[in-house]
């Protein structure tokens, strides 16, 4: 009797991070990779520092092996762990982290699994000069030499990567990021009881807060809450004082539940220059708040479309003032809820999987 060939499978996935300090990418990738486990699979985060407000979210049954730094450098010693774990396949949870991804295949040469590698942010930066946009496209264009599938979030962003970094079209994917299934465990923090508007996100320079809390400032009525931390803290508290509007502008930090502070949020903001697909504007949607942003990547109309907010250009403040004006009116209807990514973990291991049984790059 004929017997058919077993598909070889990706039973060992090995991912890295910094840190667990509150990142959207990292966020995400907990969340897939408890998606892996519960398919069975055998999931290892080699992390800079598992110390962090995401901690709480490691999955049950991920294994650990934590570097003892969150400074980048430290993930160059990642070749030595893919040695000792000898995974099947090794997912690079963003652009951030390309750049391990390429010392590990140069490190290994054929004895590295194959990558893949999700497209996290925009490949087409608007806050880039010339020089920086030319070296980030030189750099993106390298990367089919080291990373074997890439995964992008959206249509649009799959389309700009192909296009920017000169891609196949065969070795790119579309998966959308997982969506929270419930609120995470944590407590919401404390809101105002005040009409607010929210952003969530980590306190770095690619967010933009500065734009928020100035018009905010300019828009006596709201509040603002931004949930999250990073090194533009002290930045964006004297900014605030400077404006005089200290009382109307909350940093709680970091929140293990930001779908409950989105539910009550009138408006649900993101200023950054630029972005991959937010999350953050997906989870607001998810529970029917409203949200605005600026125009800050191709994808980002694939995800907000008329009736559930406004996309306003980047720089544009008097465009912001007026769509957080117009959202956070009293009255104003809200968008119908709804979800999409709920498949990805599934989707992410035909990919896996579709990679190990076709074999590496050359």
């Amino acid at each position: 009797m004929a017997t058919s060939a077993r598909m070889t499978i990706a039973a060992t996935i090995l991912t890295y991070a910094e840190s667990l300090a509150g990142g959207g990418v990292e966020r995400a990738q907990l969340e897939l990779a408890r998606q892996w486990i519960d398919a069975g699979r055998r999931v290892v985060l080699v992390i800079g520092s598992a110390e962090g407000p995401l901690g709480r979210e490691i999955p049950a049954g991920m294994e650990l092996i934590e570097l003892g730094s969150d400074r980048y450098p430290a993930l160059l010693a990642l070749p030595r762990h893919v040695r000792k774990v000898a995974p099947d396949v090794i997912f690079c949870p963003g652009n951030y982290y390309t750049g391990v991804a390429a010392v590990t295949r140069l490190r290994l040469g054929r004895a590295c699994p194959p990558v893949v590698a999700k497209v996290s942010n925009a490949f087409a930066r608007a806050d880039q000069g010339p020089l920086a946009a030319w070296g980030y496209r030189w750099w993106l264009r390298r990367h089919p030499a080291f990373i074997d599938r890439f995964v992008a979030m959206g249509a649009a962003m799959r389309e700009e990567a192909i296009r920017v970094a000169r891609l196949d079209p065969a070795v790119v994917d579309v998966v959308a990021d997982p969506l929270p299934q419930a609120p995470p465990s944590g407590s919401a923090p404390p809101l105002p009881g005040a009409p607010f508007v929210l952003g969530v996100g980590r306190l770095n320079p690619q967010k933009r807060w500065d734009r928020l809390i100035e018009s905010v400032s300019r828009l006596p009525d709201l509040h603002l809450v931004i949930l999250g931390d990073g090194p533009e803290r002290l930045r964006l508290e004297a900014l605030a004082t400077r404006l005089g509007v200290t009382a109307r502008v909350h940093l709680p930090g970091h929140s293990g539940d930001p779908l409950a502070a989105m539910r009550a949020a009138r408006v649900v903001a993101l200023t950054s220059d630029f972005e991959g697909i937010p999350a953050v504007l997906r989870e607001a949607l998810s529970v029917g708040t409203p949200v605005v942003t600026t125009d800050s990547a191709v994808s980002i109309r694939d995800v907000v479309g008329p009736h559930q907010g406004s996309i306003v250009p980047i720089g544009d403040a008097a465009a912001l003032d007026a769509a957080l004006t117009r959202w956070s009116a009293p009255g104003t209807a809200r968008p119908q809820p709804f979800r999409d990514g709920d498949d990805a973990g599934v989707r992410y291991l035909t990919i896996f999987d579709s990679v190990v049984e076709g074999g590496r790059l050359a």
